[in-house]
Order: structure tokens, then sequence, then C-alpha cells
């Protein structure tokens, strides 16, 4: 009995709340960030379980914190209070959003599930941060202790059961969700590209039809030459286009492989391709990736739509949507890694 009172005086219930919250809402944003980013293989599927268990435990800790609330409520309302409250609605945003995205999939609607999902969770980041910045604690080696370990095993345990149970009710009920991929998107519009959503990285817009008749250029070593891909757009591959914004398609497109479009050989210099938007978006690729990647003109055997990124857009197999860049006007290559750019655009 002692020992439990001792343990009790050393770990507050409000700070074991906190604590767990903390490691939970760190480990959602890092699982969500890379089930967000990666394509879809049994590691990401395994990563968007993980990320929906953790979700669903955040959950099963609103009877603790909601004491701690009530707690603060009675006190003087000031800054610092108004923005917990606001940190705790956001998440309560997010998970919910989560769940829906979970549950329906992909909606029709002007904001689905999964934009909410990302944006709240984006909006917690910094609240979360001035949180632990004007209520730090500094940490105490009680803090790891056989009790805590089990107390974080049966709120883990509880988050998986969660999960699956989430999982078996949208399987009963046969939902659309119930089929889709590993990163949580569900099926739009495969073979029938006038079915597929027209969606687009939240800083890009699509640009007037007339703006688009502009042509191809490949720029080597500083020199940019104009290509004309009608004329050589003879390759062809199916492959599924996985969107963030939570659902995938899979058509058949025809184009030009990267590939085919530069010189031989290429400078010793040469690192990565860079290809560019008329809107000023732009990705980079490994220079070994230009002969899976395709800059396609027709889809289905039909031009691209606007929408869809007419005149051409680029086929990224394996990769997110945010990677198939649309309106493509430049392919350059260049002396930079790969890897030396944001992991989402920024532009």
């Amino acid at each position: 009995m002692t020992s439990a009172a001792s343990w009790h005086r050393q770990h507050p219930p409000g700070r074991r709340t906190n604590l767990a919250l903390l490691a939970l809402i760190a480990l959602a944003f890092l699982t969500g960030t890379v089930s967000f980013a990666v394509g879809s293989t049994p590691a990401t599927t395994a990563v968007t379980f993980v990320h929906a268990a953790v979700g669903l435990a955040l959950v099963l800790l609103v009877p603790w914190k909601s004491v701690i609330v009530r707690r603060g409520l009675r006190r003087p309302m000031h800054a610092g209070r108004a923005a917990g409250i606001t940190l705790v609605a956001l998440v309560a945003v997010t998970v919910a959003a989560g769940v829906g995205q979970a549950v329906l999939g992909w909606t029709a609607t002007a904001v689905t599930p999964v934009q909410v999902h990302v944006a709240a969770a984006l909006l917690v980041v910094p609240l979360l941060v001035a949180h632990m910045v004007t209520h730090w604690q500094r940490p105490r080696r009680a803090d790891v202790s056989r009790r805590g370990f089990l107390a974080a095993g049966l709120i883990a345990a509880g988050g998986v059961a969660s999960a699956l149970a989430v999982q078996g009710v949208t399987r009963g009920l046969g939902l659309p969700a119930a089929r889709a991929r590993g990163t949580g998107s569900t099926e739009r519009g495969s073979f029938s590209p006038e079915l597929m959503p027209v969606t687009q990285w939240f800083t890009d817009e699509v640009p007037p039809l007339e703006s688009l008749d502009v042509p191809l250029r490949v720029v080597v070593d500083g020199r940019a030459v104009a290509v004309d891909l009608q004329r050589d757009a003879t390759d062809a591959i199916e492959a599924l286009l996985d969107c963030t914004g939570g659902w995938y398609a899979t058509q058949r497109w025809r184009g030009v492989r990267l590939d085919r479009l530069l010189p031989v050989p290429l400078p010793p210099a040469a690192r990565s391709i860079e290809v560019v938007s008329i809107t000023g978006y732009r990705r980079r690729f490994p220079i070994d990736d230009a002969s899976t990647l395709l800059l396609a003109t027709t889809v289905e055997g039909r031009p691209l739509s606007p929408g869809h990124g007419f005149p051409r857009r680029l086929v990224a197999p394996g990769r997110r949507g945010f990677w198939w860049v649309k309106w493509v006007v430049a392919v350059e290559v260049t002396d930079r890694p790969a890897l030396l750019q944001p992991p989402f655009p920024l532009q």
C-alpha cells in the first residue's frame, strides 16, 4: 500500500495522462507523416494500422483528460487555458476525421475527411509545442517504471483492439473503406478517367486552358531543347495513382519514358531529374529512376483533361499522387541529389 501511495504521489493523474497524450500525439504525427508520404507497401500498411491504433488510443484517454479539463475550467479564463481547450478540440477533430476516412473512405465533398484530418493535425503541432513550453515538466526517473509500462501496454492494447473493431465493422457493413489500400485510400474511377477525381496539391490550382499551350523543354547542362512529345508518345504503362486526398485509381497511360528524352551520355555530374509544372510546382527524382517515369499525354486512349494535367503529366508508379507532376513544361537534369528537397512540396 505504501509503495502504491508513493507511486501515485510521484505520478499525479494529470501528469500521467498528459505524458501519455504527448507520447501518443507525437507517435500519431510520425506514423501519419510516413503513411502520407510513402506508396502502399506491406510496411506502409503496418504503419497506417499503427497510426489508426494510436489515434483511437487517444480516445481511450478522454475520461482521464476530461477530469483535468473540468478542473481547469474552475479557474479564471486566460490565454493559456484557451489555447489548451483549442488544442483538445483540434485533437478531437483530427481523430474524428481519421475515423471518418477509415469508415467512409473518400467522399465527393468540397472537403474530404482526410483533408480535415491532415489540416487539424497540422494546427495541433504549434499549439502542442506552445503548451509544452508553457507547461514544461522536468522528466523524472520514476516516469520509467513497471507500472508505467503496464499502463502503456494497456493503452496500446486498447488502441489496437479499437482499430481492429473499426476494420471489422467496416468490412461487416461492406463499406467502401473495407477495400482501402494500405495507405487508407479507396478506389475511384479506375479505367474511367472521367470518373477520377480532379485534385491537386493544396498550393496548386488548375491553370487556364489557354495558358497550357507551352512546348516541353528538356534542360541539360543549362541548355534547353524543345521536344515534340506527340511524335514519340509510344510508351504505355498501367499504373496506379494513389492520391493523398484519400482515393486511388488505376489507368492505362501513354507517353514517353523520361530516359528516352535525355541525351546519351549524360553529364558526369548528373544526379537527378527535376520535373517542373507551368505553375512552378516541381519534384526531383534520382537519375536512375528515369526509365520508370513516364511523361503521359493520354490516359485510356484519350488526351488528358486540364484537370488531369493536359497537355502532359508525369506518371510515377509506386509514389503518392503529389509526385505525379501535372502540366509539365520542363524536365531538367541537375547535379543536386534528389534527397535534397522537402519531403512534401512547399511551392
